[in-house]
């Protein structure tokens, strides 16, 4: 591949000679292949030998700014050397870059924009802008979440179209077309990428770009085809296996993963013990939590408190699945005291409940990792499955209240909640004996779905377990509604029909004082129940030997009571009795 040669202006800027340009060129191959320490370790040998490097400095930048996992670490180390390299090298543009690269990554972009104005004024020549300035202020958006892509791919784009063509522009410019124009398979972004290797067909970088291109359209062939490619063109490309290795284990095919994993870890110069947790993964999946512990520990051993808190997470869900809760709850502590907030997700959180409840974790405890969780989901559709599992959790554990109150957080979540999201929360409600807040939520349902029977029943069945002192108040009215919707099918909602003429025919008997109007539910009742007829019988020939109130309330509504109307003999001979409760109607789950 041909090296572009960095130019510069008197402006404290150096040639970079042939021996050293290979050199950097090193140090880049390993970045580009994601050697990351391999690649720090070349550019800080360059640094050695000319701590005045100003392309050393740079490309060490990027390295720093791809190894720690967290960060604001990176940021904080990778700003740290490009703010005294600018004091030593009088501001040097390509540093100037590097810094405004920390800039947008600090979400800085003002700040950002600025700098890499001023390093293009300081190097423009009567030939236009330096290539190499464009291609660092292009590689700089595309790398932050917040750059500019439209931005990156004028520069890069004109980078491509002065002098000698280099494979690494275009990669960049095949990047910044991807993030500005996401699952665009066949668009700016593969042809960019294509022509990097016509440039350099060597250049697996572009091959592996190729395959990840094809990922948000779950193209697996394709996928597949390019990361092999990538290795194909250059057996040491280590982030080629590395992505090979996951494809597989994703897909749970082990063997292959393994295979990939050991390629992995041979196409690269050093040893790392991070490995071991890659090794730790696979035990994992097989569900050979053991060894995935063993492995796991082996980290921690050797790296002490430079342990990723990934290992932690991985150890806590290991022991957990394992049976060995007070582990699961060490590392499960360890996890959230040195948690990275860029990979920190509402799993992590689900599992801290769950191995919270096995070790005395209190309701408020479990119940707060749970909201906390569904907070770091970022998508509807995510924050739903997620409150599901939730509330299937402590519904399980029978703990109802709990339960209620993540449906409740579902149902303020979805736009369009559906009956049974108000069902499921009217029971919760309703089996933790909150029955008025469970009477609420059906009455919610008969106003959103007031064609649905399930509203009006659980209306009715709170109001008889609320209304204990007068009946009139909200059972009768509730009684009534249910019964005017089963009128309209009484086939098909016979349980409705006959729960609500039962109850109406002993309140208007024994609550109302309204004979005619109890017989004539309870003829309704001995109409629709053929299989009780002797004992509905039996009550209506009783109430029809009863003498008619002095004032007469057959005109009387529910809600309307009528203390004149009394007769001590009523709640003897027709007693509720039939009218089971609910609480030994459904049994609480």
């Amino acid at each position: 591949m041909k090296k572009t040669v960095f130019t510069f202006l008197a402006s404290g800027l150096v040639m970079i000679t042939g021996l050293k340009a290979q050199t950097i060129q090193e140090g880049k191959s390993h970045l580009y292949a994601k050697r990351y320490n391999s690649a720090k370790s070349v550019f800080e040998k360059l640094l050695a030998v000319n701590p005045n490097s100003i392309e050393a400095t740079y490309w060490l930048g990027q390295s720093i700014l791809e190894m720690d996992e967290i960060a604001s670490s990176r940021r904080a180390a990778a700003g740290q050397l490009y703010s005294k390299a600018l004091q030593t090298t009088s501001n040097a543009p390509l540093i100037l870059v590097g810094m405004g690269h920390v800039d947008l990554l600090e979400n800085k972009p003002a700040d950002a924009r600025q700098k890499f104005e001023t390093a293009l004024t300081m190097t423009k020549t009567k030939k236009g802008d330096d290539p190499v300035i464009l291609t660092a202020i292009g590689r700089a958006n595309v790398d932050a979440k917040n750059g500019d892509f439209q931005y990156a791919i004028d520069k890069l784009q004109a980078a491509a179209d002065k002098g000698e063509k280099s494979a690494e522009v275009f990669l960049e410019l095949g990047n910044a077309y991807r993030k500005a124009r996401p699952g665009e398979g066949g668009g700016d972004a593969f042809k960019s990428y294509k022509k990097a290797l016509e440039i350099d067909p060597k250049f697996a970088p572009a091959s592996l770009r190729l395959a990840q291109l094809f990922e948000s359209q779950k193209n697996h062939e394709l996928i597949l085809e390019y990361l092999n490619e990538s290795v194909s063109r250059d057996p040491q490309f280590t982030a080629g296996y590395f992505e090979l290795f996951y494809y597989y284990f994703l897909r749970q095919k082990n063997e292959e993963a393994e295979a990939q994993l050991n390629k992995y870890i041979n196409s690269k110069p050093d040893k790392d013990i991070q490995d071991e947790f890659l090794y730790a993964q696979l035990c994992w999946v097989r569900k050979d939590f053991a060894c995935a512990i063993a492995k796991a520990e082996s980290v921690i051993a050797a790296l002490g408190e430079k342990t990723k808190p990934k290992v932690y997470r991985l150890l806590a869900d290991a022991n957990f699945q394992k049976g060995d809760f007070a582990a699961a709850k060490k590392y499960s502590d360890l996890f959230f005291v040195k948690k990275n907030p860029d990979d920190y997700i509402s799993y992590d959180h689900k599992l801290r409940a769950e191995v919270l409840s096995k070790t005395g974790g209190t309701k408020e405890e479990i119940l707060s990792n749970y909201i906390q969780g569904v907070d770091l989901d970022t998508t509807v559709a995510d924050k739903v499955d997620f409150l599901k599992k939730a509330a299937a959790d402590f519904k399980e554990k029978k703990w109802r209240a709990e339960e209620a109150k993540i449906l409740e957080k579902l149902i303020t979540i979805k736009p369009k909640p559906t009956i049974n999201d108000y069902f499921d929360l009217t029971l919760s409600y309703y089996f933790d004996s909150s029955y008025a807040k469970s009477r609420e939520t059906a009455s919610k349902m008969v106003t959103n779905f007031p064609d649905q029977v399930y509203g009006y029943e659980w209306m009715y069945n709170n109001s008889i377990a609320v209304d204990t002192v007068r009946k009139d108040s909200i059972a009768a009215p509730d009684a009534l509604k249910l019964y005017e919707f089963a009128q309209k099918d009484t086939a098909k909602f016979r349980k409705q029909y006959l729960t609500s003429v039962r109850f109406l025919a002993a309140y208007y008997i024994n609550q109302a004082k309204d004979k005619e109007k109890s017989l004539e539910f309870f003829r309704k009742w001995l109409e629709a129940d053929v299989a009780n007829a002797a004992t509905i019988k039996s009550y209506i020939e009783q109430i029809e030997k009863m003498p008619a109130p002095k004032t007469s309330s057959s005109g009387s509504k529910p809600g309307a009571s009528s203390k004149k109307a009394t007769s001590p003999s009523v709640k003897a001979v027709v007693k509720t009795k039939p009218l089971n409760n609910l609480k030994t109607m459904y049994s609480k789950a």
